[in-house]
């Protein structure tokens, strides 16, 4: 997919399994919107992220990112269900002499997985973030989170640094960096190889 405005508004996927669950994934109709309301939003992705993160989040975490980024937040919606089926929550801000992007949170629904939600999530985030001047992207990601590291690598991320005991698990973590500006679209695709069964 397209890091800068190529991708459609609406994504079907039809090649995934068939689990039970209050959304169909062969056939899932997902749209993608950007935050702009706490009412309406802010409860289905704290859901989510509750659902499927390891990592405990208040409510004022989630303003933190939510009232000062909204635009670095996307959704994947199943249109069908009204299901949240995806979520990243980004910030950008200036640290020492550069504009820094941070991925706070990338959460896509176990059931809806395989169908490059990651990616396209995170290609969303990324593109606004060039928009706005990012020199740079980080983030952390468990060492032994290997679909998710794959998922990163493949968008040009790099493991900067290990960090110990990072979580509140006591798990690793490997800090990633992207430099800016994103190479384009066709040479990522080449070099990001097989798909990440994570995405």
């Amino acid at each position: 997919s397209s890091f800068v405005g190529s991708t459609p508004h609406r994504m079907r996927r039809l090649m995934a399994p068939s689990p039970a669950s209050a959304f169909d994934p062969t056939k899932l109709d997902v749209f993608f919107e950007q935050y702009v309301d706490e009412d309406t939003q802010l409860p289905l992705i704290a859901s989510i992220i509750d659902r499927e993160l390891s990592e405990p989040y208040s409510i004022f975490t989630y303003r933190y990112f939510l009232n000062n980024w909204p635009e670095l937040c996307f959704m994947a919606i199943d249109s069908s269900s009204r299901e949240c089926v995806g979520v990243i929550v980004c910030k950008l801000e200036k640290h020492r002499e550069m504009m820094r992007g941070y991925v706070g949170m990338l959460v896509v629904d176990k059931r809806a997985r395989k169908l490059k939600l990651g990616s396209e999530l995170v290609s969303r985030a990324l593109a606004v973030m060039q928009e706005r001047g990012a020199d740079e992207c980080v983030l952390e990601a468990e060492t032994t989170n290997e679909g998710a590291l794959r998922l990163y690598q493949s968008l040009g991320f790099i493991r900067d640094k290990a960090l110990s005991r990072y979580y509140l698990s006591g798990r690793d973590a490997y800090r990633l960096k992207l430099l800016f500006p994103l190479p384009p679209a066709d040479e990522v695709d080449e070099a990001s190889g097989a798909p990440s069964d994570a995405n």
